[in-house]
Protein backbone atom coordinates (compact mmCIF):
# COMPACT_ATOMS: atom_id res chain seq x y z
CA UNK A 1 0.00 0.00 0.00
CA UNK A 2 1.09 3.55 -0.56
CA UNK A 3 0.15 4.84 2.90
CA UNK A 4 -3.12 6.34 1.68
CA UNK A 5 -6.09 5.09 3.67
CA UNK A 6 -8.52 3.05 1.57
CA UNK A 7 -11.80 4.62 0.54
CA UNK A 8 -14.96 3.23 2.10
CA UNK A 9 -15.73 1.06 -0.92
CA UNK A 10 -12.29 -0.54 -0.81
CA UNK A 11 -12.63 -1.08 2.93
CA UNK A 12 -16.01 -2.79 2.50
CA UNK A 13 -14.75 -4.98 -0.35
CA UNK A 14 -11.66 -6.00 1.64
CA UNK A 15 -13.79 -6.99 4.64
CA UNK A 16 -16.18 -8.95 2.40
CA UNK A 17 -13.27 -10.72 0.66
CA UNK A 18 -11.62 -11.70 3.94
CA UNK A 19 -14.88 -12.95 5.43
CA UNK A 20 -15.59 -14.97 2.29
CA UNK A 21 -12.07 -16.49 2.36
CA UNK A 22 -12.38 -17.35 6.04
CA UNK A 23 -15.77 -19.01 5.51
CA UNK A 24 -14.33 -21.05 2.63
CA UNK A 25 -11.64 -22.57 4.85
CA UNK A 26 -13.89 -23.13 7.88
CA UNK A 27 -15.91 -26.26 8.55
CA UNK A 28 -18.67 -26.16 5.92
CA UNK A 29 -22.34 -26.81 6.50
CA UNK A 30 -25.27 -25.49 8.45
CA UNK A 31 -24.07 -25.24 12.05
CA UNK A 32 -26.71 -26.18 14.62
CA UNK A 33 -26.77 -26.95 18.32
CA UNK A 34 -27.21 -30.58 19.20
CA UNK A 35 -25.87 -33.21 21.50
CA UNK A 36 -27.22 -35.39 24.23
CA UNK A 37 -26.85 -33.10 27.23
CA UNK A 38 -28.64 -29.76 27.43
CA UNK A 39 -25.97 -28.55 29.82
CA UNK A 40 -23.25 -29.30 27.24
CA UNK A 41 -24.63 -28.55 23.79
CA UNK A 42 -22.46 -29.34 20.81
CA UNK A 43 -22.14 -27.44 17.56
CA UNK A 44 -22.72 -29.81 14.68
CA UNK A 45 -22.14 -28.93 11.03
CA UNK A 46 -24.81 -30.46 8.79
CA UNK A 47 -23.60 -30.99 5.21
CA UNK A 48 -25.80 -30.85 2.11
CA UNK A 49 -25.20 -34.58 1.56
CA UNK A 50 -26.69 -35.39 4.98
CA UNK A 51 -23.35 -35.92 6.71
CA UNK A 52 -22.46 -34.26 9.98
CA UNK A 53 -19.28 -33.18 11.73
CA UNK A 54 -18.79 -31.90 15.24
CA UNK A 55 -17.33 -28.43 14.83
CA UNK A 56 -15.13 -28.89 17.92
CA UNK A 57 -13.45 -31.83 16.17
CA UNK A 58 -12.54 -29.49 13.32
CA UNK A 59 -11.05 -26.82 15.57
CA UNK A 60 -8.15 -26.11 13.22
CA UNK A 61 -10.58 -24.93 10.52
CA UNK A 62 -13.20 -23.28 12.72
CA UNK A 63 -11.32 -21.41 15.43
CA UNK A 64 -10.56 -18.41 13.21
CA UNK A 65 -14.23 -18.22 12.17
CA UNK A 66 -15.41 -18.24 15.78
CA UNK A 67 -12.91 -15.55 16.74
CA UNK A 68 -13.79 -13.39 13.71
CA UNK A 69 -17.47 -13.45 14.62
CA UNK A 70 -17.04 -13.06 18.36
CA UNK A 71 -19.52 -10.96 20.36
CA UNK A 72 -17.35 -7.92 19.55
CA UNK A 73 -18.90 -7.98 16.06
CA UNK A 74 -22.42 -7.55 17.44
CA UNK A 75 -22.19 -3.81 18.15
CA UNK A 76 -21.29 -2.66 14.63
CA UNK A 77 -23.62 -5.25 13.10
CA UNK A 78 -26.55 -4.08 15.27
CA UNK A 79 -25.77 -0.46 14.36
CA UNK A 80 -25.78 -1.31 10.64
CA UNK A 81 -29.07 -3.26 10.86
CA UNK A 82 -30.77 -0.44 12.78
CA UNK A 83 -29.42 2.14 10.35
CA UNK A 84 -30.68 0.09 7.41
CA UNK A 85 -34.09 -0.24 9.10
CA UNK A 86 -34.41 3.55 9.15
CA UNK A 87 -33.99 3.74 5.36
CA UNK A 88 -36.92 3.44 2.95
CA UNK A 89 -36.64 1.14 1.18
CA UNK A 90 -34.35 -0.90 3.39
CA UNK A 91 -31.13 -2.10 1.83
CA UNK A 92 -31.79 -5.60 0.42
CA UNK A 93 -28.52 -6.99 1.79
CA UNK A 94 -29.50 -5.90 5.29
CA UNK A 95 -32.95 -7.48 4.91
CA UNK A 96 -31.37 -10.74 3.70
CA UNK A 97 -29.02 -10.77 6.68
CA UNK A 98 -31.86 -9.99 9.11
CA UNK A 99 -33.92 -12.88 7.74
CA UNK A 100 -30.99 -15.27 8.06
CA UNK A 101 -30.25 -14.10 11.61
CA UNK A 102 -33.88 -14.40 12.69
CA UNK A 103 -33.99 -17.97 11.34
CA UNK A 104 -30.92 -18.85 13.42
CA UNK A 105 -31.05 -16.75 16.59
CA UNK A 106 -32.79 -18.15 19.67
Amino acid sequence: MNGTPPDDGALLRAAADRLEQLAARSTPGDWRLGGLLASRPEVIAHAADGGTEHVAEARATTAAWIVALSPAVAGPLVTWLRSAAAETPAEPAAVDLARLLLDRLP
